[in-house]
């Protein structure tokens, strides 16, 4: 047997002799922290410095300012491409207020954008239920068309920026479907790992990490039909990581649409305390594993975003994340749980 799930941290304090207190010698806490799957740190610190932003919401809605939006429904079938009719006959796909078209700029061998709503602005606590719904449904749908014509790609991921923190480039709200051969450092960092913990173990590192959590209570939320809801022990964004895993579906066929309406009701739970924790900005993903394994759960994350001050608009992440590859959290995962909780 090999090693089990660990949850490792190394506290220490910096001293600094600080203004805010007269000069006074004072120390500032930092944890690094082990990701107990892929064994890639993480760090603790910035508490206090990094707080949610406002947005200027009239920026995007007053006609002087908003700009154009190609993803409005007056300009939509004009300006966005169409699929080639030997991938969609029609070009397009829409269900309710979904509208799903083949990205303009690709990441990937089968790039799909889909429109989540008819209006332009929607706040992050105001969607519905069936909004997001639809989008999950209509960007599954198009997958499962994909690995039928293209039993070859092995990988199927969503991704989702929401509002300009995220680095969404339109406010319109949109989720991106792909499907690749060359899914990305952290898919394949994790499945690389998944794997390895199963061969060592003779079990399923995310059910076991779903027990584990359950039985320490302080980052697991809540379970919610399908899906197990936990705040990250090592959190990819400054105000926390939330992750919900689907333990019974590896692959795409495994997903259907009871999976989608229980990930759905967390999701709306987690908006509803982003809305009222003024968290205006957050990106998700969504990763389905490849045919032929059983360690592998499907699992989506949300990490909230914000820009670091009003003044200048400075990105919340920075050197450390973009070049030394550590991510860093101003927040505990711990007391982000236990916040989250009562809204499941």
């Amino acid at each position: 047997m090999g090693k089990k799930i660990e949850f490792i941290r190394q506290k220490s304090e910096s001293y600094i002799l600080d203004p805010r207190k007269n000069f006074e010698k004072t120390g500032c806490p930092i944890e690094i922290r082990i990701d107990p799957l892929t064994g890639k740190t993480g760090r603790l610190c910035h508490f206090g410095g990094i707080t949610p932003q406002k947005l200027n919401f009239d920026l995007y809605t007053n006609p002087e300012t908003r700009g154009f939006c190609p993803f409005c429904p007056e300009t939509r079938d004009k300006f966005t491409p169409k699929f080639p009719p030997e991938i969609l006959p029609e070009g397009r796909m829409t269900k309710g207020e979904a509208y799903l078209f083949s990205n303009l700029y690709p990441y990937d061998l089968f790039s799909s954008v889909v429109v989540m709503t008819d209006a332009h602005l929607v706040k992050v606590n105001e969607f519905t239920e069936k909004q997001i719904l639809d989008t999950l449904s209509l960007g599954i749908e198009f997958l499962k068309i994909i690995q039928k014509k293209h039993p070859e790609i092995p990988y199927y991921l969503m991704g989702w920026n929401y509002m300009p923190p995220s680095g969404s480039s339109i406010v319109h709200p949109h989720q991106q479907f792909l499907a690749s051969k060359t899914p990305g450092n952290q898919y394949m960092d994790e499945l690389r790992a998944s794997e390895a913990y199963y061969k060592e173990n003779n079990s399923n590192f995310w059910v076991d990490l779903i027990e584990e959590e359950k039985k320490l209570g302080e980052r697991y939320i809540a379970e919610l039909g399908s899906g197990f809801w936990l705040s990250s022990f090592v959190s990819s964004g400054t105000l926390g990581e939330i992750i919900a895993i689907l333990p019974e579906v590896y692959t795409l066929e495994d997903l259907n649409e009871k999976h989608l309406e229980d990930l759905t009701k967390g999701i709306m739970k987690v908006l509803a305390f982003y809305g009222d924790h003024q968290m205006y900005s957050f990106n998700g993903s969504l990763f389905l594993g490849p045919k032929g394994q059983n360690y592998f759960s499907a699992h989506f994350r949300m990490v909230a975003r914000t820009y670091l001050n009003s003044l200048n608009y400075p990105a919340d992440f920075f050197f450390v994340q973009v070049l030394f590859k550590d991510p860093v959290c101003a927040i505990y995962p711990e007391e982000l749980a236990q916040k989250l909780k009562p809204y499941f």
